[in-house]
């Protein structure tokens, strides 16, 4: 891994976003076929209108980790890099090769999971609360200035605010009787 720093980049909103996720998921899902009964658009680029740093988030559902060749393979082959060193045990992690621009990150996780279904419900309460996605906007634009050249502090200091949504997020879940929907691809 590069020892350099990357400088933590927030965007204007870019309505390219969606498109770009599509045609990267149509992709994954040509080459992984079943493996993944689900393939998502997470994270704020999911988000209309929301400021972010402007990497693609992507989450593939498994059935299971192991086997991993039914999608590490593929995901190989289309050029992603398998992060072995990943420390969020929930999830295994790939992301663009190291030398590349990084504009894609995919998250894989066990369907049904806590951890699979928490980024989608995140997402779905942003998408409907224009109010806690504009706090969030402003929160994230601060704090890359504050933490320009520190990513992990930069992530460590949103813990708070998108606990809080959760929070809000699994309210407004038991109110309206939010589910997941069908997959993004």
């Amino acid at each position: 891994m590069s020892s350099k720093r990357k400088m933590i980049t927030i965007a204007e909103y870019n309505p390219e976003w969606p498109r770009i996720f599509r045609d990267l998921a149509s992709g994954i899902r040509s080459a992984i076929g079943p493996a993944a009964p689900r393939i998502d658009h997470i994270g704020s680029t999911s988000i209309p209108g929301l400021a972010a740093k402007p990497i693609i988030d992507i989450q593939i559902s498994v059935a299971d980790f192991e086997p991993m060749e039914p999608y590490r393979l593929p995901l190989e082959a289309l050029g992603f890099e398998y992060r072995a060193r990943n420390p969020e045990l929930a999830k295994l992690y790939f992301k663009d090769p190291e030398g590349k621009e990084e504009r894609t990150h995919i998250h894989v996780r066990r369907a049904g999971s806590f951890s699979e279904q928490y980024p989608l419900l995140f997402r779905d309460y942003m998408r409907c609360h224009a109010a806690a996605a504009a706090e969030y906007a402003g929160l994230k634009l601060s704090l890359a200035e504050e933490y320009r050249d520190d990513r992990n502090a930069y992530t460590e200091a949103k813990d708070a605010f998108i606990w809080d949504i959760i929070r809000r997020a699994d309210k407004w879940a038991q109110d309206t009787g939010w589910h997941t929907g069908p997959s993004d691809a």
